[in-house]
């Protein structure tokens, strides 16, 4: 039988200014703004969407971005590191261009022996690993001001802290199709796919703090589906259950969602992949407006009054 998850889909996290997210993704990472939009839910505040040239699923990392918000602790049930694939002889390419933008890193280190990576942190805090490897396939993407050949692909994964893993584990492997791939120490890979883009790893750490929200924290995680049928299936799934108590499916233009929180406290989304980001506009001029969702637009003067204009500035961030 096909699995009904595959892989990762996106990841939303809280931000401070919105100008200064643009910035340091678009700008700094290269990564395409491909859908500018609000919060369906608190529609007085941007929604940024970034990801490879289409926003292809496992590539899509999210923001609400709230000027002024409080700074978040990163901690036991949390998402506490979001990973980006790069090309395999890239990490000094990445190291020269942080250093010139003044981000400070961690040096290169190793996970189970494999890959080797570099963490540093946005300017809010989140938490951000390259990861260069040589599995990954698809092709990078920047506004040009990153040589392709250095260019980031879409995640490699994540890293959930949880200071007792159990429970998150069987939600993984019983209800979420993931399998035991690799471990060490206090952390162990999960994966549905076994490549780039579907990793999941968790470190058990029982000492330190448990997360809190605010800026530079993940929101939530979302995992992929196929289609409207199979999201259903995974809901009822998780209904037999019992106590993980999904949401109803919701609309989010792009995707159909549902969501749960698994029992070490981390909001997970299961999230369709039959939709996409070109449905209001064309691919080549995704992310370029201010799309609202059918039920906004008559709110529209009053949201955009609201709203600080952001844009995307390239020039600033060339090699």
């Amino acid at each position: 039988m096909e699995n009904l998850i595959k892989g990762l889909h996106h990841i939303t996290s809280f931000a401070s200014n919105p100008q200064q997210n643009v910035d340091f993704y678009a700008g700094i990472l290269g990564l395409r703004l491909v859908k500018k939009t609000v919060n369906f839910d608190a529609p007085d505040i941007y929604h940024l969407y970034y990801g490879d040239e289409l926003g292809q699923p496992g590539s899509i990392l999210t923001f609400f971005p709230y000027d002024g918000i409080a700074k978040g602790r990163k901690g036991n049930g949390q998402v506490t590191v979001t990973s980006f694939s790069i090309p395999e002889n890239s990490l000094e390419y990445w190291m020269r261009r942080l250093d010139k933008f003044n981000i400070s890193y961690h040096k290169p280190a190793q996970h189970f022996n494999r890959e080797t990576s570099i963490y540093f942190e946005d300017r809010d805090g989140m938490g951000i690993e390259l990861v260069a490897n040589s599995e990954d396939k698809r092709p990078g993407f920047s506004y040009g001001q990153i040589p392709p050949e250095y260019a980031i692909k879409g995640f490699y994964g994540i890293t959930i802290a949880q200071s007792d893993p159990r429970a998150t584990t069987a939600i993984l492997t019983e209800d979420m199709e993931h399998k035991t791939i690799l471990e060490e120490e206090n952390r162990v890979r999960f994966t549905t796919l076994d490549q780039p883009g579907s990793y999941v790893d968790i470190i058990n750490d029982p000492k330190a703090q448990r997360g809190l929200g605010g800026g530079g924290t993940v929101h939530h995680v979302a995992f992929a589906t196929p289609n409207d049928a199979t999201q259903l299936d995974f809901r009822e799934r998780l209904l037999k259950k019992g106590y993980l108590q999904p949401t109803p499916v919701l609309d989010r233009q792009y995707f159909h969602s549902i969501y749960f929180r698994e029992p070490g406290g981390v909001l997970f989304e299961v999230a369709t992949n039959d939709i996409g980001f070109a449905i209001d506009e064309s691919k080549e001029h995704l992310g370029e407006e201010l799309k609202l969702p059918e039920w906004e637009e008559p709110n529209r003067a009053q949201i955009e009054k609201g709203l600080q204009p952001v844009e995307v500035n390239i020039e600033k961030f060339r090699d």
